[in-house]
């Protein structure tokens, strides 16, 4: 069975980044650009893994880390914050929040699929 990521982030160029380096390794691909999206997502289609970019239109991605974690059914699924503003702090309020690693834009493919990995195994 294909292992399934859920990206959600706003920005186009970064999505088309992320779904290309994603799929290249052979994970299918989900993709939300809102928080509540993004909530929704993880709620229909239960992914294996959630990239989730704090900087959301409609709700920011903490608030939608709280959300996915506080649901029963997918408390469990490892969400890696990935975002391009950060900011000192920024890593330890997505922790707070319930992101289970955190990476900052621009970054490595290799260490990003390293990080995946570790979630998933």
């Amino acid at each position: 069975m294909t292992t399934s990521i859920l990206v959600v982030e706003d920005n186009v160029d970064s999505r088309a980044i992320l779904r290309d380096l994603l799929t290249s390794v052979g994970y299918a691909v989900l993709e939300a650009t809102t928080g509540p999206q993004g909530v929704c997502a993880a709620v229909t289609h239960r992914p294996d893994l959630i990239l989730m970019d704090l900087h959301l239109p409609g709700m920011d991605g903490y608030e939608a880390t709280r959300r996915i974690k506080a649901h029963p059914a997918l408390g469990h699924i490892p969400i890696i914050a990935v975002t391009s503003y950060a900011l000192s702090g920024d890593d330890v309020t997505a922790l707070e929040a319930g992101c289970d690693g955190y990476v900052a834009k621009p970054f490595d493919p290799r260490t990003l699929l390293a990080t995946l990995r570790t979630y998933m195994t």
